[in-house]
């Protein structure tokens, strides 16, 4: 059985299809791209796999279990976690403080333990603490935890969100478009990083990202979508080749990656 298995997935927005006939089985430990134009239902996608949007149609089923209809903290629990196009921390906060935050699923008190401070609250939250210096010491962030978030670098902050998106200890770890507004030096740094957490954590990865030289050099394959319509899937030497997903989508881009 596959980690992720995606079977005709369909959404509707009124009368808009932006996601037809989907399909798409991850496998234990693979890193796998998701690519199109602007608008092509990428992040629909992922939207219907966390649960942000119920599906239209079709299935999802991670370790086989159906994920369609389940909200996102349940999805989020059950071993999936994600990143955004557009970085989403809390920038008045700590970097710690928004690894912390994202373990509200391994709180082990109630309201009571937390508005009285009762022993199980102060317990849980040293817990929670530790375990996110943990994530920030291994991410090599940790000179930055008592920093606000808006004060890091864009290259750092988009590591934080990647770390938060770490806190839940998902298996499978969606990241959108993680290289946005990189420049090449950190683009070359993501790459060794994004490989480095799949080995680290014996993770699986599916990425979408517009970044060709990212996208083909670290993907052991890469879906293609076009009008919500899946116009290729293979290697990413199948893909540059494909004259379909060249007219749509790579044109000249792919040269020199």
């Amino acid at each position: 059985m596959a980690l992720l298995e995606i079977d005709n997935l369909t959404h509707y927005f009124g009368g808009l299809r932006a996601v037809g006939d989907f399909n798409l089985h991850l496998e234990e430990g693979e890193l796998v791209g998701l690519i199109g134009p602007n608008g092509a239902g990428k992040t629909t996608v992922f939207n219907l796999v966390t649960g942000a949007y119920k599906a239209s149609e079709g299935s999802i089923r991670l370790n086989g279990a159906e994920l369609v209809g389940k909200p996102p903290y349940v999805i989020n629990g059950m071993g999936i976690s994600r990143t955004f196009q557009t970085i989403r921390l809390w920038n008045s906060m700590t970097v710690l403080d928004n690894i912390k935050v994202a373990h509200h699923g391994r709180v082990k008190y109630n309201l009571l333990d937390m508005f009285l401070v009762l022993p199980r609250y102060r317990e849980s939250e040293r817990e929670i603490e530790a375990h996110a210096m943990e994530l920030l010491r291994l991410f090599k962030l940790e000179r930055h935890a008592h920093e606000p978030a808006r004060n890091l670098p864009y290259g750092e902050q988009r590591r934080v969100e990647i770390v938060r998106a770490m806190a839940s200890q998902p298996r499978l770890l969606l990241l959108d478009e993680p290289a946005a507004g990189m420049n090449p030096g950190e683009i070359g740094s993501l790459m060794e990083f994004i490989h480095w957490i799949r080995d680290e954590f014996k993770l699986t990865i599916w990425l979408i990202e517009h970044q060709m030289r990212l996208v083909m050099n670290i993907c052991e394959r890469i879906k293609v979508l076009d009008f919500g319509e899946t116009i290729a899937e293979g290697t990413p030497a199948e893909i540059q080749n494909d004259r379909k997903v060249i007219e749509a989508y790579l044109g000249e881009e792919v040269e020199g990656v």
